[in-house]
């Protein structure tokens, strides 16, 4: 069905059911797409492909860039594990009885070594979520034991509670995390990683931004009524940064404002000579 999409490169929509059994759906497409693309895949967007019921583990497995998969009802492990440039979105169905961010919409280890994309999750998800994510963008209503393990690059932001040991190895990277009852410093290993409250207009402006996406996207009404308070939200988001990546932040800074005075000093010198040269006019001799 997305022949069209992979020979033209002309934007394709697809839908269908998804049963548990079903593994890992999007990676072969995802493979064929690169084989044909490269690294780069197609615009976001190309191929538009939603399921509706319970996936198996590994939906959205490796996708790239190109490819956005939505599911509507919930998945098993390995959601978005090796997550290359797609897009993945997973929400509950209309009209459920119970509350998304109550329960848990994706299994564990959900967006392991993700390197590029972004994921919203309407939901909670299981264990170990973004273990390993080196680039990914993800936005979830909720986390497990684990989360954000061995992280090393990429923002994750948590609209609620996460379970113990928290950023455990987390060298590089991002997370935003809500603490509304002021006990995430409990869950949350301290080893390599601060915990700093959210003041920097860059990081306000990101999160206020991909919360809203993540509205739009899934629909949720919970990330919704947060936005509508956000002047009450915002003093209760924690970031969380690795100290080595702040060291490597700071060295980058300081090496391209290093960079940018010899510039200037060196634009500052030619300009300089040019004002002191002496006048060369030529002379007329009379005999």
């Amino acid at each position: 069905r997305c022949a069209d999409a992979l020979a033209t490169r002309t934007p394709v929509e697809v839908r269908m059911p998804i049963r548990n059994r079903t593994r890992p759906v999007g990676t072969m497409l995802g493979s064929e797409l690169t084989r044909r693309f490269g690294g780069a895949g197609l615009p976001d967007d190309t191929i538009r492909l939603r399921f509706d019921g319970s996936a198996g583990q590994s939906f959205g497995a490796f996708v790239p860039r190109g490819i956005t998969m939505t599911l509507i009802g919930d998945a098993n492990d390995g959601f978005g594990k090796g997550l290359s440039g797609g897009r993945l979105i997973v929400r509950p169905p209309d009209g459920v009885s119970f509350k998304a961010e109550e329960n848990i919409v994706v299994g564990n280890v959900a967006f392991y070594g993700a390197t590029s994309g972004e994921g919203f999750v309407r939901g909670v998800a299981g264990e170990r979520f973004c273990v390993r994510n080196s680039g990914a963008v993800v936005v979830v209503e909720g986390v497990g034991d684990h989360g954000c393990e061995y992280m090393t690059g990429g923002r994750v932001v948590v609209l609620g509670r996460t379970g113990r040991n928290f950023a455990a190895g987390m060298s590089g990277g991002v997370a935003y995390v809500l603490d509304a009852d002021s006990t995430f410093s409990r869950r949350c290993n301290p080893e390599m990683v601060d915990l700093e409250q959210l003041t920097e207009p860059d990081d306000l402006n990101f999160v206020q931004d991909i919360v809203m996406r993540h509205v739009a996207l899934t629909g949720s009404t919970y990330a919704e009524a947060l936005l509508k308070d956000w002047a009450a939200l915002q003093p209760r988001i924690v970031k969380v940064m690795p100290r080595e990546y702040r060291r490597a932040l700071q060295n980058e800074a300081r090496k391209k404002q290093e960079a940018r005075s010899k510039a200037a000093g060196s634009r500052a010198a030619a300009r300089t000579g040019d004002s002191g040269s002496p006048s060369t006019t030529a002379g007329t001799t009379h005999g």
